[in-house]
C-alpha cells in the first residue's frame, strides 16, 4: 500500500499537536505557567507545621492568586518552618496584620496559602514578617486524636 506525502504531513502536524498538548500538559500540573519574577516583594511567615507545602505553590488572597511560595527554609531560633512569599507588587495594600494560613484545594491536595487581610492602615513592605498564622492541618494526628478519642468512651 503506497501512502501519499500529504497524509505523512498530516500525521507528522497530528503527533507535533500532541506532543504540544502533553508539554502545555505537564506546564499546568507543575504550576510553572503562571510563575512570574519580576515586580515582586518578599514576606515572611512562620508556620509550626507546613505540612505537603512546596516552593511555587500559589498564595491566594479572596482566591485569587496574588503570589507564590519562593522558599520554605527552618528557622532553628523560633523552631518553626519559615516560609518567603513572593507577592506581586500590585498587591501592596495587605495591612501588617495580614493572617496567613495553609489549606488544601481538591482531591490530590495541593497545599496553599490563603491570606486573609487585616484592618490595620500599616501596610506590608519587602522583607516583613506576617504575624498570624495557621498551619496546615495534618490528617495522621487528626486521626490520631479522634482514637485517643474514641478509646476513652
Amino acid at each position: 500500500m503506497r501512502t501519499s506525502r500529504t497524509q505523512e504531513i498530516w500525521v507528522g502536524i497530528f503527533v507535533a499537536l500532541g506532543m504540544l498538548a502533553l508539554f502545555v500538559l505537564a506546564l499546568r500540573v507543575s504550576n510553572y505557567s503562571s510563575y512570574t519574577n519580576g515586580n515582586q516583594y518578599h514576606v515572611y511567615v512562620y508556620f509550626e507545621n507546613i505540612g505537603g507545602l512546596k516552593v511555587r505553590s500559589p498564595v491566594t488572597l479572596s482566591g485569587v492568586t496574588v503570589g507564590r511560595v519562593t522558599s520554605i527554609d527552618y528557622d532553628p531560633d523560633s523552631l518553626q518552618a519559615k516560609v518567603e512569599l513572593g507577592i506581586e507588587e500590585k498587591y501592596n495594600f495587605l495591612s501588617t496584620d495580614t493572617a496567613a494560613s495553609i489549606y488544601t484545594a481538591g482531591l490530590l491536595g495541593e497545599q496553599y496559602i490563603a491570606l486573609e487581610p487585616g484592618a490595620e492602615d500599616e501596610t506590608l513592605a519587602e522583607g516583613d514578617e506576617i504575624i498570624h498564622s495557621q498551619s496546615a492541618m495534618v490528617l495522621e494526628e487528626l486521626i490520631g486524636q479522634f482514637l485517643v478519642k474514641m478509646s476513652s468512651k
